[in-house]
């Protein structure tokens, strides 16, 4: 008589990110519902880069913990948050909407260092919350205004933290990488992975279906 396999945890993700997405799918994580919890991004005042986004990732996780306690299907799952601050100095760089903000972030990342820091939260079954804080540095190469204005056009810089997505176009402008690529994409994946197995998740059992 075989022994049966146990069910694997519900896994959820709070965010509509299509890269975040992607890089847990590259983990072989199948991800059970997208739970995006919108909330106000605005720093406080005298807040530093790396406060703001633990902060912001453990408010989303609280957001969308509520959501996942109202669908019964979701008991006794995982749930995934993140924040990505894209910062020079002390000064954070925003999430662009506009032309104008993305214009102003690249003049100011051109030619120079910055740093991307990525937080993850994850809550367990349990309702604990497990936290990691991940830091990236990159430098810039010196943009002409031929590339700026090309970048500006691609539309690419919509939503995106410093006005630019690594794994995009703007890859050809990272001189330096110092630190994870995945967390300057959105999520690290293996500080994430490293929370999700301490407590429990079988993150390596989907792999031995890939073959």
């Amino acid at each position: 008589m075989t022994e049966e396999t146990p069910a694997r945890p519900r896994l959820v993700l709070a965010s509509a990110s299509p890269r975040r997405l992607a890089l847990l799918e590259q983990a072989g994580l199948k991800v059970d519902a997208l739970l995006p919890a919108d909330i106000d991004e605005t720093p406080k005042k005298h807040e530093t880069p790396r406060n703001l986004a633990m902060r912001l990732a453990s408010e989303k996780a609280a957001r969308a913990r509520r959501i996942m306690a109202l669908q019964p299907e979701l008991a006794g799952g995982f749930l995934i948050a993140a924040d990505t601050v894209v910062a020079v100095g002390a000064r954070i760089q925003p999430k662009c909407e506009t032309r104008d903000e993305a214009e102003d972030c690249l003049r100011l990342l051109s030619g120079r260092q910055h740093r991307v820091y990525t937080a993850v939260s994850v809550i367990t079954p349990r309702g604990f919350e497990r936290k990691r804080l991940v830091e990236a540095r990159l430098r810039f190469k010196r943009l002409s205004a031929q590339e700026t204005d090309a970048y500006l056009a691609s539309g690419e810089w919509r939503g995106k933290a410093g006005g630019y997505a690594i794994q995009g176009l703007a890859g050809v402008f990272v001189v330096k990488l110092v630190g994870s690529y995945t967390a300057v994409v959105g999520l690290p994946l293996y500080e994430t992975i490293s929370l999700l197995a301490g407590d429990g998740f079988p993150v390596v059992e989907p792999w031995k279906a890939m073959a």
